[in-house]
């Protein structure tokens, strides 16, 4: 299979980065430590776009090498530590979506509201974040113009640079963004920060928000030099304006979680702002086949993409990303016809599948053993009776993320995906400029209607909501349905208070797994569990650190 020149590119470019050597430190705030010295590195031609490589490099590979064995991030299986596993393991095995058979060290536990501040895989996240975050402070402090001098750069390798520092900035709010979603409390660390000196102080939500805020701002409608690329200018896998006020709507819309005294929807206004950008901008517009935005190939669909993580079945091989949601649903018996392995491990509940109209034709994808059916049916039941049991327990499977390209050819390995994962696409735009119209921010209601509708009529429904349909309930089932397994769902729940307590119970709710999800079908949990605990080690590590309500010390 031919990847597009861009990619190709970018992959090169990541691979030269992870050559520079730098690891994590388990201290925020501290230095990232590296092979080689700081005026050897950047003296060299291509050095900040290496550097720069390993930044996005950070959402993807696990490490120095692929597929094991000189991981990033200790105190976690290698395979468990790539950003975007932890990350849709922290969305949507807590969510409605998706249970897993599997019990190692502690993942079980996230399908049943169960985790304390030991469990490995949020304590996994948790360093992902800081790593991220460690590693574009110091791009940042090796970037300024006192270190161009310092490093005898010349004018014209200083260039492209301030965009660099922009989309450094970018994936910095990016991680901090994850980290105020999942844990709130966290340290906020910027590249002015001293290193290694002092253990970094704990910032309020209402901090952390301001200064994702304000980057944001700054990279998109600053007036310095530091500015992301106008709508679909950059680089297949790079960031621009749009991925900007995507992830700058992401934080209005969900205010109402993070900050006290707002009430949830009291920034829809800013979400109509931004969402009309992103619209008005022209640069993207929907993938007329909505199973091609998830196969091989699905970098000819970036029409709808605006931030994609691109992966390489040779070039970025890992244990996580869409190899992870590829593989960890499918039989091994069938996992052919998908090009990859099958390691039976994920299945969607009975309260997912119910969303879905018959005649809905997104859970319908290529190669199906029953052409037609919506998921992976065959020899299954849609209730689950035992979350432990791949085989026998019951439970749909969902193969949305296909090794195999829109013209039925495999990927280039069947164990490493090919699959680039969509962070931000325009589906999900549509949805939250309508949810913000509900929400009373302001907008056109014959605009929400009709990108509500655009998605319907993709998904082989016709265009059949008016304005008297379109309610916040159905918003949240429409995200269920366009949004599955995109690691949106925990957020979604939370910011409608559907996520603990009783309000809403879906099937295997607080279950673990040798359990099944009916008689009842979930348990109601308890609030404590909107948030993360902070890792129980960082709180031994750093002083300044007070626990999240709940959890004890």
């Amino acid at each position: 299979m031919t990847r597009p020149r861009t990619q190709i590119l970018l992959t090169a470019v990541l691979l030269f980065g992870l050559a520079l050597g730098l690891t994590a430190c388990d201290n925020v705030g501290v230095q990232p430590k590296s092979s080689a010295s700081a005026n050897n590195i950047f003296s060299e031609d291509g050095s900040y776009k290496a550097y720069l490589a390993k930044l996005y490099g950070g959402l993807n590979v696990t490490g120095q090498e692929g597929p094991a064995g000189s991981g990033d991030i200790g105190g976690i299986d290698e395979g468990f530590s790539q950003y975007l596993r932890l990350y849709w393991e922290m969305q949507e095995l807590t969510a409605d979506g998706a249970v897993i058979a599997w019990d190692d060290a502690g993942v079980e536990l996230l399908n049943a509201h169960q985790w304390s501040d030991g469990n490995q895989f949020s304590r996994g996240i948790y360093d992902r974040i800081f790593f991220q975050v460690s590693q574009s402070n110091e791009f940042l402090r090796q970037s300024t113009a006192a270190r161009l001098d310092q490093f005898g750069v010349s004018q014209e390798r200083r260039r492209p640079i301030p965009q660099y520092r922009a989309e450094a900035r970018f994936l910095r709010a990016l991680s901090y963004w994850h980290g105020l979603d999942l844990f709130a409390n966290i340290p906020l660390v910027d590249e002015t920060f001293p290193r290694g000196t002092q253990a970094p102080p704990q910032a309020t939500p209402q901090e952390v928000f301001n200064f994702i805020e304000s980057e944001l701002e700054d990279i998109t409608d600053g007036d310095g030099a530091e500015q992301l690329p106008d709508p679909g200018q950059s680089e297949y896998g790079r960031v621009d304006k749009a991925a900007a006020w995507m992830l700058l709507a992401k934080l209005y819309q969900n205010a109402g979680v993070y900050l006290d005294g707002e009430q949830v929807g009291s920034r829809s206004d800013d979400v109509i702002e931004y969402t009309s950008r992103i619209l008005d901008s022209g640069a993207y517009s929907l993938h007329p086949e909505y199973h091609e935005l998830f196969l091989a190939d699905n970098h000819q669909a970036s029409s709808e993409f605006i931030f994609a993580i691109p992966h390489d079945g040779m070039n970025t091989q890992h244990f996580g990303g869409t190899t992870f949601l590829g593989n960890a649903p499918l039989p091994g018996d069938a996992a052919d016809a998908f090009g990859l392995s099958g390691w039976e491990g994920i299945r969607t509940t009975s309260t997912t599948v119910d969303l879905f109209d018959s005649a809905d034709t997104r859970p319908i994808f290529p190669n199906l053993p029953t052409p037609g059916t919506q998921f992976f049916t065959e020899g299954r039941s849609k209730d689950i009776t035992n979350i432990g049991d791949y085989r026998n327990g019951g439970g749909y499977v969902v193969p949305k993320y296909q090794n195999v390209t829109s013209t039925g050819e495999p990927g280039q390995n069947a164990t490493h995906s090919d699959v680039d994962f969509p962070m931000f696409r325009l589906g999900d735009v549509h949805l939250m400029y309508a949810e913000a119209y509900k929400r009373e921010g302001g907008g056109s209601a014959g605009r929400a209607v009709s990108l509500v509708n655009d998605l319907r009529e993709r998904a082989g429904l016709g265009r059949d909501i008016d304005a008297s349909t379109l309610s916040l309930d159905f918003i949240l089932d429409e995200r269920g349905r366009e949004l599955l397994w995109e690691a949106h769902r925990r957020t979604d729940l939370i910011r409608f208070d559907r996520f603990t307590g009783d309000e809403y119970v879906w099937a295997c709710k607080g279950k673990r797994r040798t359990e099944g999800c009916t008689n009842p079908i979930g348990v109601a949990t308890d609030d404590r569990y909107d948030l993360f605990p902070l890792p129980a080690s960082e709180l031994r590590a750093n002083p300044n650190l007070t626990q999240n309500p709940g959890y004890g010390s």
